[in-house]
């Protein structure tokens, strides 16, 4: 199999070009050099809360133009910074922490780059979705990403219902305000799954509890916890049995990552 050309990031960042920069989710050590020399370079940080990222630049000794980007302002704002892009100057778009782009507003401007035939780079960076997964003790060959489930509670449910039959491991955001009703759901329609939380990752009260559904919702209700918190759950059974990558290893089709 033929690799593609190693890409020279000495010559980065590039003009017209828009880098998607992963930012810590909670230690700051997690910013990585490559992303420091790009937010430190391009000309125009797009920040999901310019407060927040100017203290994370603040920390590294990082002075760029700082524009905001999120959720109730990013219709408004997205033909300007694609008008910039296209006049050359090179953009860096972050969230509050982690990957832009997932769950978070940075897709709408992603989407109109592409549209507008703009280069988008992604600088990789933590994130809590996978550190959760990999630490939940669950198969990780095959899983889904299902981000924040809905608020209304006949949407949730209705969600879920679909998820029952999906043998792939599922990954979800919720709130600490929502997180009963949310277990409480998942346990109703899915039973004795499987399942882990994990909150704080990457800080000083870093903490994954793992168990069943119906567990890990006694464990909430008896000890209501704080912070943003990822939950991963077991998928439905798989009826061939076949083994997973969590379960065995198995070499057959595989290639090195």
């Amino acid at each position: 199999m033929s690799e593609e050309p190693t890409r020279d990031t000495g010559s980065e960042p590039r003009p017209g070009t828009l880098y998607l920069v992963g930012t810590p989710i909670g230690n700051v050590e997690d910013l990585s050099p490559r992303a420091q020399r790009i937010l430190r370079e391009v000309d125009l940080i797009a920040a999901e809360d310019t407060r927040h990222t100017q203290g994370l630049l603040a920390r590294f000794a990082i002075r760029r133009p700082l524009v905001s980007y999120h959720d109730h302002n990013k219709d408004g704002r997205t033909p300007g910074l694609v008008e910039k892009l296209g006049a050359g100057s090179s953009v860096a778009i972050v969230s509050d922490a982690g990957s832009p782009g997932i769950s978070d507003p940075a897709f709408t401007l992603v989407r109109a780059a592409v549209l507008a035939g703009i280069p988008v780079v992604p600088i990789p960076g933590p994130s809590s979705a996978l550190c959760a997964l990999e630490v939940s003790g669950l198969p990780t060959d095959r899983f889904a990403f299902e981000g924040f489930l809905p608020r209304r509670v006949s949407r949730r449910r209705a969600r879920i219902e679909e998820l029952r039959e999906d043998p792939r491991t599922l990954i979800f955001f919720e709130s600490p305000h929502r997180l009963v009703e949310c277990l409480r759901d998942l346990a109703e329609t899915f039973g004795e799954r499987p399942a882990s939380l994990s909150r704080e990752l990457t800080k000083k009260f870093e903490e994954t509890k793992r168990g069943t559904l119906r567990s890990l919702l006694g464990w909430v209700e008896s000890e209501p916890p704080r912070g943003e918190f990822v939950v991963v759950v077991a998928g439905a059974p798989r009826r061939d049995s076949a083994p997973s990558r969590g379960d065995a290893p198995d070499d057959e089709g595989e290639e090195e990552a």
